[in-house]
């Protein structure tokens, strides 16, 4: 049939609706106001806009909406009708020009006009006129649309209903075509300034602007689109959209929006045009017979063969694409005429559509094809497969089978650069693979990808990946220490593991958060969440190396291999080989480098690689529920200890004298239960459950005016009064601290608040600093004594110690000499504490300086130069 429809110039090729849609960019266009002349009315206009000058070659009519409200305003002696909202567009926000005339569009219907460009040769019989399209809104432009038919969809197809003229002024190059004078020959991008040239010459050029609108290009090339009457073969949707529809409702969309999105592209979408103005591509088997217009599809090669009249000897023996198979020829049933085939080749995404069936022996093996179809899942960015992969298979398969083409379908948002910003290669911003695979790693590069939430764009860069790989080397330094340690006791796990029920509480914590891991991980996997399974191994990680082998450092470091020692190392070593064979789909290389370390070395019956591994299975009986919620009510107290000592500018390393906790009964007794892991953590001497919390917090609230005020309006004054009612009265709901919604009576009204409409703020009782979460509050006591802050420099001596020991690549049992020298400070502290300094550095005597040290260092303490040195034993 015959359309106008987007055509790309540089390709020379019709662009389908489903393909337009991938090729929509913000793009500057100078866009007009211009006058068309009234006929029989003199010094009255039509005030038109447009963004496509080029159009104009073309116009027709004029379109007004029948409902909207026009005026008649005068200006420089003469009369223009446009909209009122246009008058500030046009003529600025402070212009009042006399309005003579209030009417309806409909009141314009049918009035003539003279065309800008009358005098072309191809407009010489058109006669212009007003019609109604209700598509004409006052948002933008005059209120008055030019129409050309030969230029725009919408303008053609009003063109069938109003019975106008189709006057279509390019070829396939996108060049003037004869017929219009000086434009003819012409390229459509080079005549928009000629164009309001000669405009303003004629006197007709009201006013012109630089206009940022969407506008479609070629989603091969990234060429401007325009416009074209073209021929060209299309599958009708009136029924197949519902058809499709059906089949659609029975596949497992993810996110559950896409099929809306399919729905709603299949509700909305034209008839699918199915051809190509080009040479290479698949050859559509459609035979028109040029005498009789009878049309022939055939089937299959053989058919071909069956029907051909002449050149089936030059074609047999090639593949069925031009030039080959326009050599045949077949005789048209209804006259008999030797007919030839088409000359379009079909749209790519036909090919992409019919894959599962023509690369699966559809046709000559139905069983082998059964046994494949349908795809269990398949992926793709959903902005625009909906309406192309995702489209173009459920039709194929819809028409051929009427079922499903795949099962389960996930859409993903795109990547993009860092800033959010398309990448490209011309803009500096884009990141090759192979660059990235060395710069970043590509297990690093697959986490961010796997961490990803499909839903959201991905902004893709060097940064994001920094903060990525932190993950895996709290993975990697885990799994160190283990070999470490491991090493240098000789710990088989092979021979020397120890039974569940020996092991200790925190053991068996650990074996539960493990099984825990297995079943996140199996449900994710199966629900295609990986998003959702990097967030449960950040969290796993993060209990692995901060709680459980921090908690237990010194079951590794003890000389005896005792039964509590080796139960450290069994957990320790069952959660690596766990985690690794659960994350070994996302992160296969450094999953493959402990695997071969940590099992194969040590059993040989294993398989060889952590890919070849049965994937893990979770054991309920291991899961203790009460022991995990007793461990996570610990580490969440032990987290907000370390908030507040944030707040407070107080490094960890700095004893302090007193924590407070508050919360319900079951965080209080596992805070009792744990007091020493606890205060050993926080590097606190002392625990206190039984304190109310405004004993060290002070509350305030206030409402969230800017949210509030909207909403209640003058009711706003009275609420807040309520509020400070209950302030004046020592009273906050606990609602409010809970962060729930509260209710209050405001003049014998109820009023919710929700919790965002309500800021709390919090404040430690000196000395205390606080820090609290939902229904858990902790504070810390910053006084410091002088026998705290000389027990924090000794810890501080400690660390340096420790990376010296680092520095000089010193075995982790070497025993060493150390030599400190500093201020009265640091003596007095050493003096205090000596014993325990010896005992954290494995040092065996404490000088004030080594003869023959292996390694020194001056260091900064509290504004004090400090010298240390250290050397083997």
């Amino acid at each position: 049939g015959e359309d106008c429809m987007p055509w790309c110039p540089r390709c020379g090729t019709g662009i389908s609706q489903h393909e337009m849609t991938e090729g929509y960019r913000e793009i500057d266009d100078k866009s007009v106001y211009l006058l068309f002349p009234l006929e029989d009315r003199d010094n009255e206009y039509l005030v038109v806009w447009t963004t496509t000058p080029w159009t104009l070659s073309s116009n027709v009519a004029a379109a007004v909406a029948d409902d909207l409200d026009y005026v008649a305003i005068r200006h420089d002696e003469c009369t223009y009708y446009l909209v009122p909202e246009a008058i500030p567009r046009i003529f600025g926000r402070k212009a009042s020009p006399e309005v003579v005339r209030r009417l309806k569009g409909a009141e314009m219907a049918g009035w003539t006009y003279r065309g800008p460009f009358d005098e072309l040769p191809a407009l010489s019989d058109v006669k212009h006129r007003v019609i109604h399209w209700e598509e004409v809104s006052t948002d933008e432009g005059s209120g008055i649309v030019h129409i050309a038919p030969g230029c725009g969809k919408e303008d053609f197809d009003l063109a069938h209903v109003y019975d106008l003229a189709v006057i279509a002024p390019l070829d396939e190059n996108g060049v003037y075509l004869e017929g219009f004078d000086w434009l003819s020959g012409q390229h459509v991008e080079d005549v928009a300034e000629p164009i309001i040239a000669s405009l303003k010459e004629k006197g007709i050029l009201l006013k012109q602007e630089l206009y940022r609108h969407r506008y479609p290009h070629c989603w091969r090339c990234k060429t401007k689109l325009v416009f074209r009457v073209v021929t060209e073969w299309y599958i009708t949707m009136d029924e197949l959209r519902y058809q499709i529809m059906e089949v659609a409702r029975q596949i497992h969309w993810m996110p559950a929006f896409g099929l809306d999105r399919e729905l709603d592209w299949l509700n909305n979408m034209d008839d699918w045009m199915i051809s190509k103005k080009r040479y290479w591509g698949l050859a559509l088997p459609i035979y028109e017979c040029d005498k009789c217009n009878t049309v022939t599809v055939i089937g299959s090669r053989e058919e071909l063969c069956e029907k051909a009249v002449e050149g089936w000897n030059r074609f047999e023996g090639h593949s069925p694409h031009r030039p080959w198979v326009d050599e045949v020829k077949i005789a048209c049933s209804q006259c008999g005429k030797p007919v030839s085939r088409i000359k379009d080749v079909g749209n790519p995404w036909l090919d992409a559509g019919i894959v599962p069936f023509s690369t699966m022996h559809y046709h000559d093996d139905r069983d082998y094809w059964e046994k494949w179809f349908p795809a269990d899942f398949i992926t793709e960015s959903f902005p625009g497969q909906f309406r192309n992969w995702f489209y173009c298979l459920l039709a194929m398969s819809t028409v051929l089978e009427n079922r499903p083409p795949f099962m389960k379908v996930l859409g993903h948002a795109l990547v993009k650069d860092e800033k959010g910003k398309d990448m490209h290669k011309s803009e500096g911003n884009a990141i090759w693979f192979d660059e990235a695979a060395e710069k970043m790693g590509v297990d690093v590069m697959r986490w961010v990808y796997a961490a990803q939430n499909p839903e959201q764009n991905l902004l893709f860069g060097y940064h994001h990946a920094d903060e990525v790989r932190k993950k895996l080397l709290t993975l990697w330094n885990s799994y160190s220490f283990f070999v470490t340690y491991a090493s240098l006791d000789h710990f088989n796990p092979v021979k020397g593991a120890v039974p569940y029920e020996q092991r200790t509480e925190i053991d068996r914590w650990l074996v539960a958060r493990t099984q825990q891991l297995i079943d996140t991980a199996i449900a994710a996997y199966e629900n295609y969440r990986t998003d959702r399974l990097m967030r449960a191994a950040e969290r796993y990680l993060e209990d692995l190396s901060n709680w459980y082998i921090r908690r237990n450092r010194r079951r590794f470091w003890k000389s005896e291999n005792d039964t509590d020692k080796l139960a450290a190392y069994t957990t320790l070593h069952e959660a690596l080989v766990t985690f690794i064979k659960v994350f070994a789909p996302i992160i296969p290389l450094i999953t493959e480098v402990i695997y071969r370390n940590l099992v194969c070395t040590l059993d040989p019956e294993a398989p060889e690689s952590v890919h070849l591994c049965d994937f893990p299975t979770s054991r309920a009986e291991l899961v203790d529920e009460d022991l995990l919620t007793e461990i996570d009510s610990v580490i969440s107290v032990v987290a907000l200890g370390r908030s507040a000592r944030n707040k407070a500018n107080i490094k960890i390393r700095q004893p302090l004298s007193e924590v407070v906790v508050s919360g319900d009964t079951r965080v209080l007794a596992a805070v009792e239960k744990n007091r020493n892991q606890l205060l050993e953590e926080l590097n606190i001497k002392s625990l206190r459950t039984d304190v109310p919390t405004d004993s060290f917090i002070r509350r305030s609230i206030q409402p969230n005016l800017p949210l509030l005020g909207p909403r209640l309006g003058k009711m706003v004054g009275a609420v807040i009064k309520a509020l400070e009612e209950k302030l004046a009265a020592g009273h906050i709901p606990e609602e409010v601290i809970g962060r729930s919604a509260v209710t209050i009576e405001v003049e014998g009204e109820t009023v919710t608040l929700e919790p965002e409409e309500i800021l709390v703020n919090e404040e430690g009782v000196p000395p205390f600093v606080a820090a609290t979460s939902r229904d858990l509050a902790v504070g810390i006591n910053t006084e410091l004594t002088d026998e705290l802050i000389q027990e924090g420099t000794v810890r501080d001596l400690i660390r340096q110690v420790q990376n010296m020991r680092k520095e000089a690549d010193f075995k982790v049992e070497d025993r060493i000499l150390v030599g400190i020298s500093g201020d009265g400070h640091v003596e007095k502290s050493l003096e205090h504490f000596k014993d325990y300094f010896l005992a954290e550095v494995l040092g065996t005597g404490l000088l004030t300086k080594l003869d023959h040290p292996e390694h020194e260092k001056v260091v900064n303490l509290s504004g004090s130069d400090v010298s240390i040195h250290i050397a083997r034993v």
